[in-house]
Formats: structure tokens, sequence, C-alpha cells
């Protein structure tokens, strides 16, 4: 049992074992009481947990099987009685609710087809070709699950194109930046914060 911050949690060898970014968006989540928060791509559950005790509700979505069975033994084993998961791709298992908060830590790494080992743990880091496979159709679709004035908070490598997310978000109406930052040996892992301006 592994302990972050008085969570305990166990790990699976085929879901993505929390790691820098991990904490890195657990550390800087942007999240009023009020909120109603979906995570998608939750893994062990870990950023489900830390956010569920600072809103309201939380539902925590997964692509892997094995993540979903892993991250709620770690719900249930810390009590985190306002977390509901639900298994799918992306916004699939949430396709009529809107959320004040949608976090992410996206498949950010560029990977070529003679590097995927096709398991279910592939699925948590390969963004294809140039990383941006999973994060460019999570922005087309994120409008539709967001309230007015809702925030979104997502990671991602600047190996993935940061400049363009913030362009993308601009476009659809956020006012976005990067509000977190920590450098590798080879890239820098950011956190995107956007929030939707008010159009009225």
């Amino acid at each position: 049992m592994l302990d972050y911050k008085g969570i305990y949690y166990k790990t699976h060898s085929e879901v993505y074992e929390p790691a820098e970014d991990t904490f890195l968006l657990a550390e800087n989540l942007q999240v009023e009481r009020k909120h109603k928060v979906l995570e998608i791509g939750t893994g062990t559950g870990i950023v489900a947990i830390t956010v569920s005790r600072q809103c309201r509700t939380v539902v925590a979505t997964d692509i892997n099987p094995h993540a979903i069975k892993c991250a709620t033994h770690n719900i249930i084993n810390n009590k985190a009685y306002n977390v509901e998961i639900k298994e799918g791709d992306l916004f699939e298992p949430v396709s009529d609710e809107k959320f004040d908060l949608i976090i992410f830590n996206t498949p950010y790494l560029p990977t070529s087809e003679d590097e995927r080992v096709d398991d279910e743990l592939e699925t948590a880091w390969d963004g294809g070709d140039d990383g941006r496979k999973v994060i460019d159709r999570f922005l087309d679709e994120l409008i539709d699950y967001l309230n007015p004035e809702g925030r979104v908070q997502l990671v991602q490598s600047s190996l993935s194109d940061i400049d363009k997310t913030l362009d993308k978000l601009g476009k659809i109406g956020f006012n976005a930046s990067v509000t977190a930052c920590q450098k590798h040996f080879f890239e820098e892992i950011v956190i995107i914060t956007g929030t939707l301006e008010d159009s009225s």
C-alpha cells in the first residue's frame, strides 16, 4: 500500500502508476467546494480522491477496465463516497452530463507505430504520432460537457505542442494559460488551465 498525502492506494501492473505528472495535477487543482467535477483517465484514482475532498461530487472515468477496478478499490478504501466511477472512452460514459471542472492527464507522448505494445497500459501514454491523437479529440468535444464559465485543466508535454492546445482553447471560447510547469531532461510537463469566458 502506497501513501500520497494521507491517501492510501494500491497500483496494478496494467494501470498507469502515479508519477510526477499525476502529482503536478493533484497539487495545482483549481476547484471550488460547489463544483461538480469530471476526471477523464482516472488510473488509480489518486487525483479523483484528492479533488473529491475539495468539491461536491466527482465522476471519474477510464477506458482501461483494470483502472476501473483499481480506482474503485482505492476510492472505497479512502471513503471517497462522493466519487462515481464509469468505464468508457473520453466523454462516452457521461454523454448527458455537464460539469464545472473537467480534468485530464492526457496521453501526451508521441508514439510511432513500432513503439506500440498493444496492452491496456498503453492507453495512458500513447498520443499517436504527434502526441495529439487523444488531446485533439478531447478538445473537440470539451465545450459540450462544461457549464457556463466552466473550467478545464489538462496535463500535457512540450513534445505535443502546448501552443496548439492554447490556440484551440482560445478559438472555442476559453481564457487559457499554462498554470504549472515541471522541467524534465527532454521535455516540460505543463498544466493548461482554461476558463470559459462569459458569452452573455
